[in-house]
């Protein structure tokens, strides 16, 4: 393949890669102001002008967020509920996403329609009948109360039905032939060839359940079984607040995320990809 060197591709080349920095500076700067922020007190956060060189407060913020707020709890039971969910998520959706793409069944695409229509729906929308639910069951304030209830993500069905597409059907009609059952053809054939949309999938059911607040906020009660967004919020007083801890909270609450993203990168962008083509 020929690349072309003339000055006009060379400028069009230069002017792009400016402004996809420009672009990058844009994004990464609220990034930048949060760790500096994290590393002050509150009244150097809002001095005139910004505070944009690192403090000497980042210690004192950490020690009083995990020694005195508890916050060490609060991420130990993100990371348990999000790990949990997204492995227990990823099974099902994957389960149902491979029986949408390769069998044949009645209903299947008014089922798989009532999928897409919930797809369209705000999670507000199930918020009471859901409370409802974790009252009746004597759920309030366990992990099942945030794990079970949306273990079959609409999304993470379409996503993995459309990259099941992509899995030729003569694989697993030899594999039928060769007495395998549908488990063993589903665990030994159609998993190991999922891994990037697996990567993909994990890395949204994790974000969707590291993330959420509004129903954590509803169904949990006490304090020692916050998540992550919920603790953040409750050091928010009506008087006083100490932004200092609360931004070095918000600082710890992104680590997790950015180490597994850069962990399954590759393979999350190769799922989005395979995600996308339909065959």
């Amino acid at each position: 393949m020929r690349i072309d060197r003339s000055p006009r591709a060379r400028t069009a080349s230069f002017a792009v890669s400016i402004v996809i920095a420009i672009g990058a500076v844009l994004m990464l700067a609220p990034f930048y102001w949060l760790i500096v922020a994290s590393t002050h007190r509150t009244r150097d956060i809002f001095s005139n002008p910004p505070n944009l060189v690192p403090g000497d407060q980042l210690w004192v913020n950490l020690t009083n967020l995990f020694v005195g707020e508890g916050f060490g709890q609060a991420v130990l039971n993100s990371t348990l509920v999000a790990a949990i969910y997204a492995l227990l998520g990823g099974l099902v959706c994957t389960a149902a996403g491979y029986a949408f793409a390769k069998f044949r069944f009645a209903g299947q695409g008014v089922l798989f329609g009532t999928v897409l229509v919930i797809l369209a729906l705000p999670s507000q929308v199930t918020l009471v009948p859901l409370f409802q639910i974790m009252v009746q069951l004597n759920w309030l304030n366990t992990y099942q109360a945030l794990i079970l209830p949306n273990l079959a993500l609409p999304f993470g069905i379409f996503l993995m039905r459309q990259t099941m597409q992509s899995v030729p059907d003569e694989l697993i009609q030899a594999a039928r032939v060769d007495g395998a059952g549908e488990f063993r053809i589903f665990a030994q054939i159609v998993l190991p060839t999922m891994r990037p949309a697996l990567a993909a999938l994990g890395i949204f059911l994790f974000l969707a359940q590291w993330n959420d607040f509004v129903y954590p906020l509803i169904v949990l009660r006490t304090s020692d079984a916050y998540t992550v967004p919920v603790a953040l919020a409750s050091m928010q007083g009506l008087s006083d607040t100490d932004y200092g801890q609360l931004l070095a909270g918000t600082m710890v609450s992104v680590l997790p995320v950015l180490g597994l993203f850069l962990f399954l990168q590759r393979h999350f962008v190769a799922g989005i990809l395979a995600g996308a083509v339909k065959q």
